[in-house]
């Protein structure tokens, strides 16, 4: 299968005939050809969508979020073939994919689509002087840059609101997992979205996504991925005045006091743990238990751990597909090395998963499980992104909150306790853009959503997400 990149509503080859293969990490073997665009394909894109910047901003909100209404019912339409397309591209179990990814990023363009109607604006009246109004105006054409965890999940997250807004997109998905952005560009055409209004450029960091975030032609960028990758971003679109939202990396802290509700505890906490083979940024890493549980907490997680299925991602029954890339499994597994070096104590997992079969080449890890580390350990600090995670006895509040927040992340936190009056104390306390109490993953569309210190800048998620792509412009009349 040979992809194409959407460019002025049309899917078009590369301008210099390079692709790049695509792998299927189940197997280790490629199946797809992506497009391994350059700075003259991004050029193309984002003159098409200045191209088509007037009368997309011109349109009515009403009617802009048909189109994405339409497009979210097409989604839903197709939802089988993008599940499928989503588990083979990124070793996620099928399931998964047809319960979240594929769900979620439909809800997505739905909600935009209707929020954009309710977007007010502010007026301050200066009795017997003036009036002050504020008018948001879409920014332009702006970038949108995707990671491979939540493909379509995450591109919709932000083209959805741009659109909504008023901005023309050019989306640099993941070349890693570009199946489902292209299966989405084709649905864009059938959903009637103007040309140039959205278009995708296929191809790496180094060669489309760097001519992107450096073409003056984009006002904003909106990008989800590494620290490491958004630092440099912010290096390079900084000095150039680009406003910028980054979403980036985390090393989440799951906070387990003796009067949870320990069945709960543990079950979500296997799930934050192990979803999507540890690859969401969301996911609970470390987790710290009140000391009288601990045992009992330890015994009923690794009882749930030793029962996860790891194996074809196509295979209904499967808990546990591959990662993304032999790249990235050789990194989660170097880290599990590291672990044994910095004195851990492994209880579950730690190895390589052997298949058979059509997965025998495959990506695979044993959901892996250590103890006896230290806070302040390499592998209790740096974002691993993969199936491992670390248990630790805590005895104070104070204790569980300094471990909680003694890392450069800052992205979620998850506080488990009957205790309200605890949970209200504590939430405020804790370096998290997101704290969850006593649940896990549980979004609401509406709220705002993103990182502190090294996890981030900025917020996604409605409202928040309008304002970022519009800029605003206040009217001043004297009576």
């Amino acid at each position: 299968m040979q992809l194409l990149n959407l460019i002025g509503g049309e899917l078009v080859p590369p301008g210099a005939g390079c692709y790049l293969p695509v792998i299927e990490p189940a197997t280790g073997q490629a199946f797809a050809q992506v497009p391994d665009s350059d700075a003259a394909d991004v050029d193309a894109a984002v003159r098409a969508g200045e191209a088509a910047l007037p009368a997309w901003r011109a349109l009515p909100a009403e009617e802009r979020g048909r189109l994405l209404v339409r497009l979210a019912e097409l989604i839903e339409r197709d939802l089988e073939a993008l599940a499928q397309a989503e588990s083979q591209d990124n070793g996620k179990p099928l399931r998964l994919a047809r319960t979240l990814d594929i769900p979620r990023a439909a809800s997505n363009f739905a909600f935009f689509g209707t929020l954009a109607q309710h977007f007010a604006t502010e007026a301050h009246v200066q009795e017997g002087v003036a009036l002050n109004y504020t008018v948001r105006h879409p920014l332009g054409v702006v970038a949108c840059i995707s990671p491979w965890n939540l493909p379509l999940y995450l591109l919709s997250w932000k083209i959805a609101p741009a659109l909504a807004a008023g901005c023309c997109v050019v989306v640099k998905p993941s070349e890693l997992t570009p199946c489902t952005a292209f299966l989405l560009s084709q649905l864009a055409i059938e959903a009637g979205l103007p040309p140039g209004v959205l278009n995708v450029v296929h191809g790496t960091g180094p060669r489309a996504g760097q001519a992107l975030v450096e073409h003056p032609g984009i006002r904003a960028i909106s990008f989800t991925g590494g620290t490491a990758t958004g630092a440099h971003l912010a290096r390079t679109a900084a000095p150039l005045f680009k406003k910028l939202s980054l979403e980036l990396g985390g090393k989440n802290p799951n906070l387990v006091f003796a009067d949870c509700d320990l069945t709960e505890a543990v079950r979500t906490s296997v799930r934050s743990s192990f979803a999507n083979q540890g690859q969401i940024c969301l996911c609970g890493s470390r987790i710290f238990i009140e000391r009288p549980i601990y045992e009992q907490f330890k015994t009923e997680f690794l009882a749930q751990v030793a029962a996860l299925r790891v194996g074809d991602p196509l295979d209904a029954a499967t808990d546990q597909g591959a990662l993304v890339s032999e790249a990235h499994l050789h990194k989660v597994l170097s880290y599990i090395e590291l672990a044994y070096q910095e004195g851990g104590r492994l209880l579950a997992g730690g190895q390589r998963e052997q298949l058979s079969g059509r997965c025998a080449g495959g990506y695979f890890v044993q959901p892996t499980v250590f103890e006896g580390l230290a806070p302040g350990c390499r592998v209790n600090q740096e974002e691993i992104f993969g199936p491992v995670v670390t248990l630790t006895p805590f005895d104070t509040e104070a204790e569980a909150l300094a471990w909680a927040n003694g890392t450069e992340y800052g992205l979620s936190a998850t506080l488990w306790t009957r205790d309200l009056a605890r949970a209200h104390r504590l939430a405020p306390q804790l370096h998290a853009g997101v704290v969850w109490v006593n649940t896990w993953l549980h979004r609401d569309l509406r709220t705002p959503f993103g990182g502190m210190k090294n996890s981030g800048v900025g917020r996604e998620g409605g409202l928040e997400a309008l304002r970022f792509f519009t800029e605003p412009q206040n009217v001043c009349v004297k009576f």
